[in-house]
């Protein structure tokens, strides 16, 4: 009888757990899932950022690689290859050209870990001002957080982006509180070179 009732529950228990996971799924807002591959994939590799090289069904050629100060990462089988100047998917098809000789139809991905070779910067009324290293998709908050937070006599209201764009600056205002809120489309994702600026 018991088993009975367990394989009850074991049947039952599925289908009332799909339609929590698929609302779960659905309040999960697209704009995180897409934003940072847009980024990451227009992203030019510069020397100190960290990035993985995953050769699939291949782990001895996959590992996560430092960028050297010469733009250079060493993969086995080829040695030295120039990573820096190049966007994740151009390095990605490098990487696969020059693996044919050894791997049968090599299907490599390379993906940014760290983005240590640009920066963003933060003045005026914060915790740390400054430059501080991105990470792939940071946002104006994570920015904010990861400097320290508002100083005590910031003007929330008053925080905008200096930003270079076609050898212009132009001034982003960001509204902060209601970024805090949840509003994830006034949460702005930032450019390498970009300054906050916190009245």
């Amino acid at each position: 009888m018991k088993s009975a009732n367990l394989l009850l529950v074991a049947f039952l228990l599925p289908p009332l757990l799909c339609p929590a996971q698929d609302k779960l799924a659905a309040s999960r807002p697209a704009a995180q899932a897409t934003a940072a591959p847009s980024i990451t994939d227009s992203y030019v590799i510069g020397p100190s950022d960290v990035i993985a090289v995953t050769v699939f069904k291949e782990p001895t050629l996959s590992s996560s690689l430092l960028v050297r100060t010469d733009g250079m990462i060493s993969l086995p089988l080829l040695g030295d290859v120039k990573a820096a100047g190049k966007t994740p998917l151009q390095l990605a098809d490098e990487i696969a050209a020059q693996l044919k000789k050894y791997v049968q139809d090599p299907n490599v991905t390379v993906t940014l870990n760290q983005m240590n070779s640009k920066k963003v910067f933060l003045i005026g009324e914060i915790g740390k001002t400054g430059p501080i290293d991105m990470t792939p998709g940071m946002t104006v908050l994570e920015a904010i957080a990861t400097a320290g937070g508002l100083g005590a006599y910031a003007n929330a209201k008053k925080i905008y982006i200096l930003r270079t764009e076609g050898g212009k600056q132009k001034k982003i205002p960001v509204q902060y509180k209601q970024a805090l809120k949840g509003d994830l489309s006034l949460n702005l994702i930032l450019n390498p070179g970009d300054t906050i600026v916190v009245p």
